[in-house]
């Protein structure tokens, strides 16, 4: 005859009546690595771990066969219901892993994340929005024109990939239709890398940074981006077609971001164009990580200093003056804390 349960080992859940519940959880000994590779309304396409990327698609949209069941289809389970899971992240899975058509696994288990790309949708929302997680570069595209280039763009990706635990690079892009001098020389203090592109020359600088990295593209919308993703991966749509077929829901990739295998190793996760990056869960100490060129001198500013235009006794000013620090980059700054605190830049 069964034990009867003590306190120790049910518990009785509120507002549901008086169904006791075991406090024994399985431990998914059996479960197996993977990536999470796409995100589509609740499904998650994830690759599992030590398998071969996926070549592209079979007829009629079906997965490759020599794919080998490298991409699962998979849903949120057990204690991670609630819990964020993006692209990149990693994750233990339970359930059909076979990545059959039709087939549909169980995330169980996110590990911690290495780095986040994140966001806020303005700069008034403090609540903040992951992207990707676990990459290793930011890859902050920005054409020369067409569209002409927004530094103040650039700067929020930058306090991004800082504040992320990610490492930014900065590529030019339609180098045929301008000069890169001044963008690099305004971003020279930092000492990021920096590589420029134009469509009739090839991308080895730009692989050469990327390679054996998990690297996210992220830009304004016409700057490039997608191009450079396709030349830096030959068979994207046909990668993209191989997701779509294990998700079984053919979203357009353009909504969501998305990692891809790059030819001789690593990753680019493609992310859609954006209009504006939000910075609201970002605290001044944290935005001053993106500016290097001047942070040392904040030490001498009086506490609670916002470092805002205007103020008597910040210390930034008498830097410009005396020739330590860029006005170019302070004013950058002080752009990003007015859009941050809602106060007015000048």
């Amino acid at each position: 005859m069964p034990r009867e349960l003590d306190e120790d080992d049910v518990r009785v859940r509120a507002g549901r009546g008086s169904r006791p519940r075991t406090r024994d959880r399985p431990d998914h000994a059996d479960a197996v690595a993977a990536t999470v590779v796409a995100v589509d309304r609740g499904r998650y396409t994830c690759h599992l771990v030590g398998v071969a990327p996926p070549g592209p698609p079979g007829p009629a949209g079906e997965p490759a066969p020599e794919a080998g069941g490298a991409l699962v289809a998979a849903v949120r389970g057990g204690s991670v219901r609630r819990t964020s899971v993006v692209v990149g992240d990693e994750v233990a899975l339970v359930g059909d892993v076979s990545g059959r058509p039709g087939s549909l696994a169980r995330i169980v288990g996110r590990a911690e994340r290495r780095s986040v790309l994140r966001r806020t949708a303005d700069d008034t929302d403090p609540v903040e929005r992951p992207i990707v997680a676990n990459a290793d570069r930011l890859v902050i595209v920005c054409a020369l024109a067409d569209p002409p280039p927004r530094s103040g763009l650039i700067d929020r990706c930058l306090v991004a990939a800082y504040d992320g635990g990610l490492e930014p690079l900065l590529c030019l892009t339609k180098a045929d239709l301008a000069d890169d001098t001044p963008l690099r020389a305004l971003y020279a203090p930092l000492g990021l890398p920096m590589v420029t592109t134009r469509p009739d020359a090839g991308l080895s600088g730009l692989t050469a940074l990327m390679a054996a990295h998990v690297c996210v593209m992220f830009g304004h919308s016409g700057v490039g981006k997608s191009t450079l993703v396709n030349r830096l991966v030959p068979d994207a749509a046909q990668t993209i077609g191989a997701v779509n077929a294990v998700t079984g829901r053919g979203r357009h990739t353009s909504s969501a971001a998305i990692a891809l295998p790059m030819p001789g190793g690593g990753w680019v996760v493609d992310t859609p164009g954006v209009r504006s990056f939000g910075l609201g869960a970002v605290s001044t100490d944290r935005l001053l990580r993106a500016f290097p060129d001047l942070a040392p001198a904040t030490a001498a500013c009086p506490g609670g200093c916002t470092h805002l235009a205007g103020l008597a006794d910040c210390a930034l000013d008498q830097a410009v003056a005396d020739g330590q620090a860029d006005p170019a980059r302070l004013a950058s700054l002080r752009r990003l804390l007015a859009a941050r605190f809602g106060a007015d830049p000048s």
